[in-house]
């Protein structure tokens, strides 16, 4: 079980840098943009992402998930203004993610904890926001893609170069190793 913990720390943080690589490509007015009425721009959708882990991931043993003082509702009104806003915020809430994920041990995975007083296992409270995350960041990443159009920088293998990727990948030798190790 110590190799699912450091596993998905590295999964997280490959989200993180999917983002990280979207809005390095964006300007603060495509971050913003909205595709059609009531859509979420990809601000609204950082937005979401940090009140969520500030939520799930502050005293993540001991309290529930869900804070009082969170306000979901408002999430989903775009209140950034620059980029560096957007990123900060970013910043912050992987922060409280992954400094809480890298505090866990072995033994605390079978501990239970709440979110909506549902409990999980810390195994399955984890599981269920990498996936959320996983989910958004998605989002982010095929909407920077679509705003980028022609102008965009492939985050994975690009089209065509498949062949390529797979002769690199096959030259080495077999190892153990996360897939994110090479990026």
């Amino acid at each position: 079980m110590e190799s699912y913990l450091t596993s998905v720390i590295k999964q997280f943080e490959y989200y993180k840098s999917l983002g990280d690589k979207t809005f390095g490509q964006l300007t603060v007015e495509e971050l913003k943009k909205e595709f059609t009425k009531d859509s979420n721009s990809i601000n609204i959708i950082v937005k979401h992402l940090v009140g969520n882990m500030l939520s799930r991931w502050t005293n993540f043993l001991t309290e529930d998930g869900e804070k009082t003082w969170r306000h979901r509702d408002l999430e989903f009104k775009d209140t950034y203004t620059t980029k560096e806003d957007l990123i900060k915020n970013w910043n912050k809430g992987w922060a409280c993610l992954l400094e809480t994920i890298k505090g866990l041990s072995e033994n605390d995975l079978e501990r239970i904890i709440y979110i909506r007083n549902q409990g999980h296992t810390v195994t399955e409270a984890i599981n269920r926001q990498l996936a959320h995350y996983a989910y958004h960041v998605g989002q982010i990443v095929f909407l920077g893609k679509l705003t980028k159009g022609s102008n965009w920088i492939s985050l994975s293998i690009p089209k065509g170069d498949s062949v390529q990727y797979n002769k690199n990948k096959f030259s080495k030798d077999k190892e153990r190793r996360h897939f994110t190790d090479d990026l």
